[in-house]
């Protein structure tokens, strides 16, 4: 890992005095944007919980397989990244842009160091788009109505949902926006998710008290979710197989790598 940077340009509403996840999601992955705050908590969170960097790595890995799959094998154009977190090597946009220039990808975070990088950063081919939306999840018909400029919500939508619903502490609010959002999208757009857990059967036994320690020390708060609640997100769409598992054995091959406490699922509305 390089020597970690104070982020350009900060704006004016960035609090460094407390972690973020972002940054420190981005220290898990070996990134360099992210401040000393955002190492101490992550490494304090590691000594709880230390798969957290597989847990980080295996989420990435996952969005490259999946976004490989629906721009290749499913023929998506399309993608609503929301919660898109800052960005690194091989974002949404450029795997689905190398498998199909005319890809369209819409990104959408309300993390304001993401806001500075993606301006720089997440930008498309000659022959697709790339749009970034300075917008909260929680606010699922603002994200629907600015992403029209960009997305044509008559055609399939990958709608992307990668390790952000734990951020939405109320389970049903959490449900909500991903059917409000899931709503707006034709027959053949595919929800893909993944979710923090604290079930045993992969390992979640220390969620729990590494989500007390980030809740008291970072931000935004955050929480894990069982199989049963998190496969309720998909309620009404058919799962790909294989299903809703560990998302590093999600399509991984032979060689998956180690089981981790985070779930993912691609899945398609009929």
């Amino acid at each position: 890992m390089g020597e970690s940077h104070t982020p350009p340009r900060v704006p004016a509403r960035l609090d460094t005095s407390v972690a973020h996840n972002a940054r420190v999601w981005n220290h898990w992955i070996g990134g360099e944007d992210n401040y000393e705050v955002d190492r101490r908590v992550g490494d304090q969170v590691a000594s709880i919980i230390p798969v957290i960097r597989d847990i980080a790595r295996a989420d990435r890995e996952f969005l490259g397989r999946a976004v490989t799959y629906l721009a290749g094998e499913r023929g998506v154009r399309q993608f609503l990244d929301v919660g898109t977190g800052l960005p690194t090597a091989d974002n949404t946009h450029e795997i689905a842009q190398r498998i199909a220039p005319d890809s369209r990808i819409v990104y959408v975070d309300n993390d304001p160091t993401v806001l500075v990088h993606a301006r720089a950063l997440l930008t498309g081919g000659h022959d697709g788009a790339t749009a970034y939306l300075d917008a909260d999840v929680r606010d699922p018909d603002a994200i629907l109505e600015r992403a029209a400029a960009t997305l044509d919500f008559d055609r399939p939508v990958a709608v992307m949902m990668l390790g952000i619903l734990n951020f939405v502490l109320d389970t049903g609010e959490a449900r909500e926006i991903a059917r409000r959002i899931v709503a707006a999208v034709p027959s053949g757009s595919f929800l893909v998710l993944t979710h923090p857990t604290s079930d045993a059967e992969v390992g979640g036994e220390n969620q729990v008290p590494a989500m007390e320690f980030w809740n008291e020390n970072a931000t935004p708060p955050i929480t894990a979710r069982s199989a049963e609640d998190i496969a309720a997100f998909f309620e009404g769409l058919n799962l790909v197989e294989p299903g809703l598992v560990s998302c590093s054995r999600w399509r991984a091959g032979a060689d998956a790598a180690v089981v981790v406490p985070q779930y993912g699922a691609v899945a398609v509305k009929p």
